[in-house]
């Protein structure tokens, strides 16, 4: 009888949703795909022994938020068997590692690691720009190496990226200790401009951490952000910023899928 999986996930510009969802889809296609911000995640994860666990990576860490709710839901884990799935744009040595850790410390068993490179969300940096067939080349690569570690996955060997001691050494000194302040707390550098901003709303309503707020027409940030960059690439003028002062393009992993899809025909 084959195991029954959940996946849960922190997606900003639909990198790690769209890793997440075709892992779990090929292991068990009536699997449960929940977002860690979603009123329903506390349940899916009590339901289900088998957990896939997404999310993105930044400077060789976890995001806050994907910490915060590990520890905040401590109790949770315990007895749980978790495959931690963590998408990078280049480079992340421990990036699966650095849930593992903490959901050991609160009773997981922890199955595997998996990392993926997926294209560089980060769309306020002229140095990260790729072109389209760059994007989707990337993207193809992913999902060539998913369908190829799922069938040992069935098997019952889960691929371990970035979770032996060489790993945490990559992370910890390729990044992470140089850039630790960056992840160590949420973010309080998100920029709206003001004369580019027309109120729509969006990125209040999309923000997983509800950081943003809008009224009488005046937008505000709380200092919370976990910089997943879901609300610069769904800014329709391009107000909002993080790392650079300017967008230089904006990222969205459905629009390269759907290309993929199309030249695949």
């Amino acid at each position: 009888m084959e195991k029954k999986y959940c996946a849960i996930y922190l997606s900003g510009t639909g990198n790690t949703k769209f890793c997440v969802s075709k892992l779990i889809k090929l292991l068990d296609e009536n699997a449960p795909i929940v977002a860690i911000e979603d009123d329903a995640v506390i349940h899916t994860v009590k339901t289900y022994e088998n957990i896939i666990f997404g999310y993105p990576v930044q400077f060789s860490n976890a995001p806050k938020m994907v910490r915060d709710f590990i520890l905040e839901n401590k109790d949770l884990w315990r007895g749980k068997k978790v495959l931690c799935v963590a998408t990078m744009g280049a480079f992340s040595g421990d990036g699966a590692g650095c849930a593992a850790r903490l959901l050991k410390k609160c009773g997981a068993f922890i199955l595997g690691g998996l990392h993926l490179k997926m294209p560089d969300s980060v769309c306020d940096s002229k140095l990260l720009k790729k072109s389209d067939e760059e994007k989707i080349q990337i993207i193809r690569h992913a999902e060539e190496k998913i369908e190829r570690l799922v069938l040992q996955i069935k098997s019952g060997k889960f691929p371990q990226d970035g979770l032996s001691i060489f790993a945490h050494v990559a992370g910890l000194f390729g990044q992470r200790l140089w850039f630790y302040n960056k992840t160590k707390h949420y973010s309080g550098k998100l920029k709206i401009d003001q004369t580019l901003c027309v109120g729509c709303g969006n990125c209040v309503h999309i923000c997983p951490m509800k950081n943003i707020s809008l009224e009488g027409g005046d937008i505000s940030t709380r200092g919370k952000c976990t910089m997943c960059y879901r609300c610069i690439s769904l800014c329709p003028k391009k107000a909002i910023t993080l790392v650079g002062k300017r967008i230089y393009q904006q990222y969205r992993a459905e629009n390269y899928t759907n290309k993929l899809i199309i030249s695949d025909r």
